[in-house]
């Protein structure tokens, strides 16, 4: 069991989300940064779809009742067992009773904290993540609540730890045209590929609004509404994208100029309000 003291600015339970449910209207949800998420339980030994914590610009505070083993993954930060320093990336251990604390991170947006057995709150439509948008899941952490932990099974092959390149501090993020470009001016593309824009301090898990040049369009006239999918790059009428993350709609009814590929969504998870990206067609 752990007990919420501090939650923090925003601290959801999220494992790799709820799949075959689109066609109902149900989102994936999910860690925004996935393979950050499957790491973290990698390292305590979990499956990698366990469910986790996902903490935005950190700030939380957890009792563990019973000893515990975790790791912390994604955006890199500051924390603390007990007032002792602890390093990211590798598997650390939690003695019953402790306090673990976290600051927040210099870079990126989003940290993991893996607890091996998982964090066991009953799923919802065969997932434990939160959904902010349709508000499926479990409430955001909050000081008085309490988690409770999965049960543990066999053993896990310990490391020190497991490098992983720095997040970039502007990074150019792959995409694949279309599906709706040709609801664009000729040199829409152009311009999303040659700029830089910014990231706004209106983006949540929904989605990454972004200042920068404006994407013209050809027509006027109004799309049905279509299926949309993670790292898409919707185009609403002032012409400024929005970059697509986990809990974003099912459909959607403004143009999509083109899609993150998969490789870099953990990137554009990472992503916080000021950063500056760019795009670049996929190879």
């Amino acid at each position: 069991m752990i007990e919420v003291l501090a939650g923090g600015a925003l601290t959801t339970v999220q494992d790799l989300g709820r799949t075959g449910l689109a066609h109902l209207g149900v989102p994936r949800a999910g860690a925004a940064d996935r393979e950050s998420l499957a790491l973290a339980n990698r390292l305590v030994g979990n499956p990698e779809d366990a469910a986790g914590l996902e903490l935005t610009f950190g700030g939380a505070r957890l009792r563990f009742v019973r000893p515990a083993w975790v790791a912390v993954t994604g955006a890199p930060l500051e924390w603390a067992v007990d007032g002792r320093g602890q390093g990211c990336l590798g598997p650390c251990f939690v003695p019953g009773g402790a306090v673990v604390r976290f600051g927040a991170p210099e870079r990126g947006l989003r940290s993991y904290l893996a607890v091996r057995g998982g964090i066991a709150v009953p799923p919802v439509l065969g997932s434990r993540s939160t959904d902010l948008l349709s508000g499926l899941g479990p409430k955001p952490l909050a000081e008085g609540m309490t988690l409770p932990v999965g049960k543990v099974v066999g053993g896990f092959e310990g490391v020190d730890v497991a490098p992983r390149a720095p997040l970039p501090a502007a990074p150019v993020l792959a995409v694949v045209p279309g599906p709706r470009a040709d609801w664009f001016t000729p040199g829409a593309l152009g311009t999303l590929l040659g700029a830089r824009y910014t990231v706004t301090d209106r983006s949540n898990r929904v989605g990454v609004r972004l200042d920068g040049p404006v994407l013209a369009r050809a027509r006027t006239d109004e799309l049905a509404s279509e299926g949309m999918v993670t790292g898409a790059l919707q185009v609403p009428p002032d012409g400024k994208p929005i970059l697509f993350l986990a809990d974003h709609p099912t459909t959607g009814g403004y143009p999509v100029i083109a899609v993150v590929a998969e490789a870099d969504l953990g990137h554009a998870a990472q992503l916080r309000p000021g950063d500056e990206v760019s795009f670049r067609r996929a190879r």
